[in-house]
């Protein structure tokens, strides 16, 4: 019954989108119409009259074919949603309850399989399923919250509302569902600052005689560090979706929080860690391959840092099938010793046509085909399409030796800003993640058109936490300023000079000291600093922004 359950669910989907492609056509009839109006006022002759008459016959017959069309797709939709109302009432016999594991004792089951809930989604749970799932004490509590601080307008200060374990479910699969790279990478649930162990270069077995002694393998194991960082932000729902049932509640709010955790998730796999502003986030693919030199923070018990920037970071000029010779090349650099699956194939969409135009031919049957059709031709792969990707850009390799680190507890809570004129609630929606490509020699990013790929790449700006400057002048630095370098030192033969620091978030606070000796004053940002004689002269600029704090120092010697 579940299974025809779904067929019909699948069923409705399809004929519901019909329709909506018919009624977007509605506007279109209604422009035409108003034109014939029109055009009869303005008939004056025969002629006229007559194309008239023939357009108005041409607009009726069509209207009316559109018109039949939309009442039967109408009919056909309600007879499925009847169908499938009577196959729901046979499937409403009480779930058996799954006793709960003994790590989670403080939340109670009441009929909810767990292997369905992890599979499915909570729009496909039939009638019986989502009911139990409603009435499970943790689940009416977390709504009964959100619904509390809505009406109650109370606002939430560093305070989270943990969502259920039985949604984190839902949630990981709306991510999936929003995400195209979460289902291709390595995603391990951690705690903490967690380690994965990842074995080093397989070493080769010895032949001897049958009844020789056993040689001995040196098998080195190295470890991949991850830390903790947290995607997120928050969004406004309408108030109405609000005040409905739990069950669009819950849909709304866990399909806003997959979303924009997904979305961020696919950028950060690829481009993620590109510059020192967005150091908290995981590293991405491209981001590891265009590095030229090993980081100072490279864990020592990681695998053997290697320079991959220009053996697995490749560009070609060529169309055609030297094209596709080219990347078969190229791909080869993507070393899949230690992977199961096959290739992963990512590019925006002006890229994946380019390369289907280049891939046409002509069948035996004179039809003319392209030789991609979602896989890479010849060297095999899925293709997946991420518009943020620049032009000519193709990043592939073995996605499943990419470690992503997801941790529980993902949560929300309503924002302390009402949207009273939107008739909106804010809320915030968190998870906390971190990766990196744990064998960086299984990936390539290949580039076409003579493009060169690199790491750069825009996020959006963490400006709520800013605390980095744009600018800071009134001597010379040393090195030249770069909001992620906080130690500077300056010469100067001036008396007095005005130190200028402007934060990159106008909300953030900017504070001066100044210190020579043993004296130490704060100055106002932008007011001239009469400078002590030799090296005695530290300036220190002070930026905080909510719970971040960032320091500055400026050392000047005064000649």
């Amino acid at each position: 019954m579940a299974l025809k359950a779904l067929m019909l669910r699948k069923k409705i989907d399809t004929k519901k989108k019909e329709l909506e492609a018919l009624r977007a056509k509605d506007a279109e009839f209604e422009k035409r119409e108003s034109e014939l109006t029109a055009s009869i006022e303005e008939a004056s002759t025969d002629e006229e009259t007559q194309a008239v008459n023939e357009e108005v016959e041409k607009f009726e017959t069509e209207k009316g074919e559109h018109e039949a069309a939309k009442s039967e797709l109408e009919s056909t939709i309600e007879g499925l949603e009847n169908e499938l109302r009577e196959t729901e009432k046979e499937t409403e016999t009480p779930a058996e309850p799954t006793p709960a594991p003994a790590a989670r004792t403080n939340n109670k089951t009441t009929g909810v399989r767990a292997m369905d809930i992890a599979k499915r989604s909570f729009r496909e749970m039939n009638i019986a399923e989502r009911t139990a799932m409603m009435e499970r004490e943790d689940v009416k509590a977390w709504l009964g919250e959100v619904r509390a601080h809505i009406s109650e307008k109370r606002e939430l200060t560093n305070v989270g509302l943990t969502i259920p374990e039985v949604f984190l479910g839902f949630l990981r699969q709306n991510v999936e569902n929003y995400s195209k790279l979460y289902k291709h990478v390595t995603v391990r649930p951690v705690s903490g600052t967690g380690r994965e162990v990842i074995m080093g270069s397989v070493p080769e077995g010895v032949w001897t005689e049958c009844c020789g002694a056993l040689n001995e393998l040196n098998m080195v194991f190295n470890d991949a560090e991850v830390d903790c960082y947290k995607v997120g932000g928050f969004f406004k729902v309408c108030n109405a979706v609000l005040e409905d049932s739990d069950l669009d509640l819950a849909a709304e709010l866990l399909d806003a929080i997959g979303q924009a955790i997904g979305l961020a998730l696919d950028k950060a796999i690829l481009y993620g860690r590109n510059t020192s502003a967005n150091s908290k986030m995981p590293l991405g693919i491209v981001s590891r391959l265009a590095q030229t030199s090993q980081p100072a923070s490279y864990p020592a018990t990681a695998r053997p840092w290697v320079d991959l920037h220009t053996s697995n970071i490749k560009t070609t000029n060529n169309t055609g099938v030297q094209l596709f010779q080219d990347l078969i090349v190229n791909a080869g650099a993507a070393k899949g010793k230690y992977a199961r699956g096959g290739k992963v194939w990512v590019m925006n969409e002006t890229t994946y046509t380019y390369l289907q135009a280049q891939a046409l031919s002509i069948n035996a049957s004179g039809a003319i085909v392209s030789g991609m059709n979602g896989t890479m031709p010849i060297v095999g792969g899925v293709i997946e399409v991420l518009d943020f990707i620049p032009d000519n850009v193709i990043i592939g390799g073995y996605f499943e030796l990419y470690l992503l680190a997801e941790r529980g507890g993902a949560k929300f809570a309503q924002s302390e800003h009402a949207f009273f004129i939107q008739d909106q609630t804010a809320f915030k929606g968190t998870a906390r993640y971190d990766g990196q490509p744990v064998i960086a020699e299984a990936f390539v990013a290949l580039g076409v058109k003579n493009t060169t790929p690199d790491a750069s790449m825009t996020f959006v700006a963490d400006k709520a936490n800013a605390v980095d400057l744009a600018e800071l002048t009134g001597v010379t630095l040393s090195p030249s300023f770069d909001a992620g370098t906080t130690v500077y030192t300056a010469a100067t033969t001036n008396a007095k000079d005005a130190i200028t620091a402007i934060a990159e978030d106008a909300s953030a606070k900017v504070t001066l000291y100044y210190t020579t000796g043993t004296t130490t004053k704060q100055v106002v940002n932008g007011a001239n600093i009469t400078w002590a004689a030799g090296a005695d002269n530290v300036v220190k600029i002070v930026v905080e922004n909510g719970n971040s704090t960032k320091t500055y120092q400026i050392t000047v010697t005064k000649s």
